[in-house]
């Protein structure tokens, strides 16, 4: 027996949906309105529902699957595609194993703010608390609770007329300030039923930007600037937005800028003021422009401030110097020492600061020039070609086989394309390519997942970042990290994208290896068999590139690899033995009981 439905809004029209509709085709309906192009997943049976809803859709535009060969992929991907385009990153698996294995991509985006919506289906009602195979309702492997602790929003629907409530509040969880992942769970037999009510709603009011500032907390920074000798600005993460506003500010306060590791995308390298980054693999330039003794005033900006961002948590840095600028209020718990905090819309508090600021520019108001340590500046310009250094390491210039990582990340940051998508997977490549990658581009293509660190992120994030890009996306990783997950390359290739995989192979779990010795660890654990990976992918049908010369590694043609319908892997044999700069980090391993502030 079938059942229609009434045009309840011009909306309903607009989505598409087909008058005869189960409750799966209701959240495909959602979906179209937020004008989600694809959902990340992997079938299985209790899921089976939604993709049947998928398939009915996709003669009227409805999202389009991209099944991963990891439900981890999935949510990677999910991640990466929301990254890209600024929309929902969706993915979906089935119950039990499938939801479970979702459960570090979620988190991975739950960490770095990242707005998803996290489908998972149930075995039917009927069956809960039967031991049904792969049941995992709150009688059994509660997958519910399992993401509670890991998503903005997280419910399991029972009814079917709680789909249309859920959905909507899940949508505008995963957008709020903090944005992040919110999780349904939805039985197989609820996905089937019939629909009850359509969607009838304003997409405008499930993303709805508010932009507060507060006048009161500017006035007192105003105030604070007045009486200011020399500043320094800290830059987060979430800086991307505001950056013209704060490099405005920076330029009109003479402020010295550095950032954290995840921030240096938005800056250009070059830049006069800039010194460099703090924190995990940073540059002495960094520390001495926030931590000289003339500067009076640290401001920073858009940060979580995480342990990798301020060299565990640096006093210096977290000291009464520091004025804390952020979006999201929970961040200044870690700054309860800071002689002040602004709370609101980053680029309308610097709208209103910088308009200030020329006022008191017109009275005659002067900041002190920037410090005049430019090492790292310097040190930039040599990579780069223009200048030459004598204070810059050998080993950017090293034609020594094994390639020199150092050297293989200067040549990079020269040859690969402005408008290809980096992506800088968790281990030894961060401290490589956060020392050594300068750039000028600002556009935000630099990419890295440092709030829970997965091993494995950035071969899945590459692959929905080219999605939703359509523009070439490389993918930097370690050869642990692709064992790992390095199947997901044959995603690529099914949808024709031109991923380019770079795997540092040293034979070894880097960052493990060398972080024992810098430690005084045991040397355990660490060893990986060689493996030809370039055949390894050739084996897959697609093109691998062995590097193991300088000449080899010059030779690399980035134009033609981004215009092919394809990926590539690329395997660069690198000197096992060079250490990376991640000596902070060590340290912060042996000082466990280093907490923030303290």
């Amino acid at each position: 027996m079938t059942q229609s439905f009434p045009l309840e809004s011009k909306l309903l029209e607009n989505t598409n949906i087909p008058t005869i509709a189960d409750n799966a085709d209701v959240i495909i309906a959602y979906l179209k309105i937020l004008k989600v192009d694809y959902i990340f997943g992997v079938p299985g049976g209790a899921i089976e529902p939604f993709y049947n809803a998928i398939a009915r859709n996709q003669s009227t535009e409805g999202p389009k699957i991209v099944v991963a060969r990891h439900e981890s992929g999935a949510a990677f991907m999910a991640e990466g595609y929301a990254r890209e385009t600024g929309k929902l990153g969706v993915c979906c698996a089935t119950t039990g194993p499938g939801t479970t294995n979702l459960l570090t991509g979620v988190a991975s985006a739950y960490a770095d703010n990242i707005p998803m919506l996290v489908i998972t289906a149930q075995t039917p009602l009927p069956k809960f608390g039967k031991n049904a195979l792969q049941e995992s309702s709150c009688t059994a492997i509660d997958t519910v609770g399992i993401l509670r602790y890991c998503t903005s929003y997280n419910t399991l629907i029972s009814h079917g007329e709680q789909i249309n409530t859920k959905i909507v509040a899940a949508i505008m969880a995963a957008f709020r300030v903090p944005s992040g992942p919110s999780h349904i769970s939805i039985p197989s037999d609820i996905l089937r039923e019939k629909a009850t009510k359509l969607p009838t709603l304003n997409p405008n009011n499930l993303v709805n930007d508010v932009n507060l500032v507060d006048d009161i907390a500017i006035a007192k920074l105003v105030n604070i600037l007045s009486s200011a000798k020399r500043i320094s600005l800290f830059l987060g993460r979430d800086c991307g937005k505001a950056i013209n506003e704060i490099i405005e500010f920076a330029e009109l306060t003479n402020a010295a800028i550095t950032t954290g590791p995840a921030a240096k995308r938005w800056i250009d390298c070059f830049h006069p003021q800039y010194h460099g980054v703090f924190g995990f693999a940073g540059h002495e330039s960094a520390e001495k422009a926030l931590l000289d003794e003339s500067v009076d005033t640290i401001i920073a900006i858009g940060t979580q401030i995480s342990e990798l961002g301020t060299n565990g948590w640096n006093e210096a840095l977290l000291s009464d110097k520091l004025v804390h600028i952020d979006e999201i209020h929970e961040h200044f718990s870690r700054t309860p020492m800071a002689q002040h905090h602004v709370c609101g819309d980053l680029t309308g508090i610097f709208k209103q600061l910088n308009s200030d600021i020329k006022q008191g520019v017109k009275w005659g108001k002067t900041w002190g020039s920037p410090l005049a340590s430019k090492q790292h500046f310097l040190e930039k310009k040599a990579i780069c070609g223009s200048q030459v250094s004598l204070n810059l390491p050998q080993s950017c210039y090293s034609d020594a086989t094994p390639l020199k990582p150092q050297r293989i990340v200067a040549e990079f940051a020269k040859h690969i394309p402005e408008d290809y998508r980096l992506h800088f997977d968790a281990g030894n490549v961060w401290a490589w390519f956060t020392h050594y990658h300068h750039s000028s581009n600002t556009l935000g293509h630099y990419h890295i997942a440092m709030g829970f660190g997965s091993m494995g992120w950035a071969i899945g994030a590459a692959v929905g970042n080219c999605i939703g890009s359509r523009k070439p996306s490389v993918c930097i990783t370690g050869d642990g990290s692709y064992l790992m997950a390095g199947q997901e390359i044959t995603v690529a290739l099914q949808h024709q994208l031109p991923v380019i995989y770079v795997i540092f192979n040293d034979s070894a779990l880097g960052m493990v290896k060398h972080g024992q010795k810098l430690g005084g660890a045991e040397q355990v654990g660490f060893a990986l068999p060689n493996i030809n990976y370039a055949k390894l992918a050739e084996a897959m049908g697609i093109e691998g590139i062995q590097i193991k010369t300088v000449d080899e590694l010059m030779n690399i043609n980035w134009q033609r690899l981004g215009n092919k319908q394809g990926p590539t892997m690329i395997d660069l044999h690198i000197d096992a033995t060079e250490i990376p700069p991640m000596a902070q980090r060590v340290k912060g391993l042996a000082n466990q009981s280093a907490t923030p502030g303290g």
